[in-house]
């Protein structure tokens, strides 16, 4: 692994491949309009805080917003001229700013527009963030219209985010506290969705109210993988493959958005394009090719679950071979061979080998092997949405589940499935050069207060309990799973407005 990592232009050494002048003179007008805006809206935040008054009513806010516009505007166009500038430490900065910052304005707009059940999630999660379990409602988000809107903002940033100086960062941001949004319009885009383990496929309902909203909003088409059940990462990469033929029939860009196991799958889908044959490498590359990732709940670096369920089933053979041994001379020679047939065949069975593919990929082994060949696209951007679990935000049904990870692994901070320092959009337990390429593209997420079925509602319904109901673990805020990934992406150029007449 000799050949250099892409890097963007503006840090090439090479005297042959040194940057133009064209674009060292945009980096330096961006990173200037970047700091323009950041003191315009910190003097804007002061006075906010001073007077009570909200952002549409201040001039203030109205001048920094104006100045965040133009510093996108000049980000966008670094990105234009180098598609790797998103990886230069200063925008890669700004960039995961941006997306905390839409993840906060994402909810905040669903608490304001009383959007599902947003509102009693966030009361709940407040609740719960503040050690107070009573069921005495309160009114701060069940009634936002009584409340400041700083301190709307304050308290979504308090209750939804879990790490502390995370969270201390993103409450004193003062492009966080400008509420912007992007200008109204339609983006240019396709999102093809692959979601977990356990799933229907394309005719899955996950995260569908938000889906739906996407299109409305932004004339976002969806396409469902036609993913398989506890089916190997192979197999759905195929599948993963035909919805995006479908994707691309529709003449626009598209991102893949991944769900717990559905992120190895969207990443093996991506790595067996590049190595493919031409029009396969025309699919992922071309005009209406791969243009952005969004990773939820990843478990494309496998989950401790596996090693201990490996090493749980080998004690279990141990234990029924000693057993079967024993009864042996209890037992007809006749009665042992059909038992063994029997056993035999159900080990043997189609259904119990694609069990076994599907459920490999969380085993070291598995990841390692795929995170060894793997190839991926250096140009593509990839936001994740990390969680840990807490008393307040864990469904009850997932109760010995994530006891049983925590006893395991020897640490809390999981979502009951997987780590939060696996659920990242790079592999963690294997170097190579490929792994350095998606380290530089992976721009990160603030690790959220919430559970491994965060994006999952009428899917998990019969499981809801009454302890589910009071603290509101599956009404929660479903469009911060995919609004804020297409905003950022938008605000930055990746992702393109559609034309007028499109």
């Amino acid at each position: 692994e000799r050949d250099p990592l892409p890097v963007p232009m503006e840090l090439v050494s090479d005297l042959n491949d040194q940057p133009t002048s064209q674009l060292m003179s945009t980096i330096k007008e961006a990173v200037t309009k970047i700091s323009v805006a950041d003191d315009l809206a910190q003097t804007a935040f002061d006075d906010l805080r001073s007077s009570g008054r909200s952002t549409k009513d201040s001039d203030l806010c109205t001048t920094a917003c104006q100045a965040y516009k133009e510093a996108f505007a000049a980000c966008a166009q670094v990105i234009s001229i180098d598609k790797l500038a998103f990886q230069s430490d200063w925008l890669k900065t700004f960039f995961r700013r941006n997306y905390d910052a839409l993840m906060v304005k994402s909810i905040y707009d669903n608490i304001v527009d009383d959007v599902d059940q947003v509102r009693v999630w966030m009361e709940a999660l407040r609740r719960g963030s503040m050690g107070n379990t009573q069921t005495q409602p309160d009114p701060f988000f069940i009634c936002p219209e009584e409340q400041n809107e700083q301190d709307l903002i304050d308290g979504v940033v308090d209750a939804l985010f879990f790490d502390k100086k995370e969270l201390e960062y993103i409450k004193n941001d003062p492009l966080v506290r400008m509420l912007i949004g992007n200008d109204p319009g339609h983006y240019n885009f396709t999102i093809i969705t692959a979601m977990g383990v356990i799933t229907e496929g394309k005719q899955g309902t996950e995260l569908h109210t938000a889906i739906e909203r996407l299109e409305k909003e932004r004339g976002v088409a969806t396409i469902r993988a036609d993913t398989g059940t506890a089916r190997s990462i192979d197999y759905n990469a195929n599948k993963i493959e035909e919805a995006v033929n479908i994707a691309v029939e529709l003449k626009r860009p598209y991102g893949l958005v991944g769900y717990s196991q559905g992120c190895a799958n969207e990443m093996n889908f991506e790595a067996m394009m590049i190595s493919g044959t031409p029009d396969q490498q025309k699919v992922i590359t071309g005009d209406y090719g791969l243009v952005c990732r969004q990773l939820l709940f990843s478990a494309a670096n496998g989950s401790m679950h596996g090693p201990a369920t490996e090493a749980k089933v080998h004690q279990l053979i141990t234990m029924i071979e000693e057993f079967l041994k024993y009864q042996q001379g209890y037992f007809s020679r006749a009665f042992i061979s059909t038992t063994i047939d029997v056993l035999n065949s159900g080990l043997d069975s189609s259904a119990f080998q694609k069990f076994l593919g599907g459920t490999k990929s969380f085993l070291p082994y598995a990841s390692r092997t795929f995170w060894r060949e793997a190839q991926h696209l250096p140009h593509i951007p990839t936001c994740v949405i990390r969680g840990v679990l807490e008393a307040h935000t864990t469904p009850e049904s997932l109760d010995m589940l994530s006891n049983t990870l925590t006893k395991q692994s020897g640490s809390a901070l999981h979502d009951s499935q997987v780590h939060v320092y696996d659920a990242v959009g790079h592999p963690v337990y294997f170097k190579n050069r490929n792994g350095r390429i998606l380290k530089s593209t992976d721009m990160g997420g603030a690790v959220q207060r919430t559970h491994h079925w965060s994006p999952l509602c009428e899917e998990v319904e019969y499981m809801r309990t009454d302890r589910d109901v009071e603290h509101g673990v599956f009404d929660c805020a479903k469009d911060r799973h995919i609004f804020p990934f297409c905003d950022v992406n938008a605000r930055f150029g990746i992702i393109k407005y559609a034309d007028v007449e499109n």
